[in-house]
């Protein structure tokens, strides 16, 4: 494109026809079309509108705000204003203590006129600890969203009373995790709660019984890529890791057994058909089970699956 082209894109002007009156700027496909010649003279435009979408006026109006979007993951949503604890003016400038006495107070008082209710409290708790044990795990926002929904659901059904809050948000984030097909197992999120294995498995026993919540079961290959990926194995273990989980599921041998040993004992044996032998204890440390569960589900694999061993 040379000089005077861009020259005429800048002033929206078709450097096809060199005409200016007929510009159409396509908010859907974020380009800019000459209405005469049709030429595309810009594309990938910014969309600098809402995030959301309305069909009629009245949709349009009830969805109007200022501000970034609500969250469900913050137990205000978002919506409240908050002074934070930098202690610096607009220029970045440190304050003088006497004004840091004063913000310092402003700070305290505003939070206060913000938290305020057992629920509140109860949700600036939940929502906490919820961050805390997404960054640990590495969980997506979308499945951290999820979680906050289900626990808000908790608060409304006044299921939270007598029960640990930790417990049941846990509990969330693994049901979460079921519904948007991002494998945790209870192990790992035991791991970093506060909470142990058992009381996170009643809680989450009781969400699925009091929130009539359906579940997915767990499959053993949702679990292939991320411990493939934890275990730099290369796309061809992952692919062959997968295909054994499929002839095991239509032969019945995944019944009744733990996908995760499943998962491992796959990834075993396709490591070594493609030449990227690992240990069982490596694999065991990525998808925290024992060597003995790796051997046992390898050897069911290997007898049951004895043609495609062979290939």
């Amino acid at each position: 494109m040379t000089i005077e082209e861009k020259v005429t894109i800048q002033k929206n002007i078709c450097p096809e026809c060199n005409k200016k009156t007929n510009m159409i700027n396509d908010d859907s496909r974020g380009e800019l079309i000459c209405g005469n010649c049709g030429l595309v003279i810009k594309e990938k435009i910014i969309d600098h509108g809402p995030e959301w979408r309305a069909f009629d006026p009245l949709e349009r109006k009830k969805k109007t705000r200022v501000g970034p979007p609500p969250s469900y993951s913050i137990y205000d949503k978002g919506l409240s204003t908050e002074i934070d604890w930098h202690n610096k003016d607009i220029h970045g400038n440190k304050l003088s203590p006497k004004s840091q006495r004063r913000i310092y107070r402003m700070r305290k008082w505003q939070y206060r006129s913000r938290v305020h209710g057992s629920i509140a409290r109860n949700l600036t708790q939940a929502m906490t600890e919820l961050d805390r044990l997404t960054s640990q795990l590495d969980i997506p926002k979308g499945v951290k969203k999820t979680a906050a929904i289900l626990y808000r659901k908790v608060i409304n059904k006044r299921l939270i009373r007598g029960r640990s809050i930790d417990a049941l948000i846990a509990a969330s984030l693994y049901a979460a995790c079921r519904l948007r097909k991002v494998p945790r197992t209870l192990d790992e999120i035991s791991k970093y709660s506060r909470q142990n294995k058992k009381d996170i498995g009643r809680s989450f026993r009781l969400l699925i019984q009091k929130m009539s919540i359906h579940i997915p079961i767990s499959n053993a290959k949702d679990y292939i890529p991320r411990f493939c990926a934890d275990l730099k194995l290369s796309y061809q273990v992952q692919k062959k890791a997968a295909d054994i989980i499929d002839m095991a599921i239509n032969k019945s041998i995944t019944s009744g057994k733990d996908p995760t040993g499943i998962a491992a004992a796959a990834i075993y044996i396709a490591a070594i058909l493609k030449g990227e032998r690992q240990s069982q204890r490596e694999i065991a440390d990525v998808a925290h089970v024992t060597e003995v569960t790796i051997r046992n589900r390898y050897k069911e694999l290997v007898k049951k699956l004895k043609i495609l061993l062979e290939v």
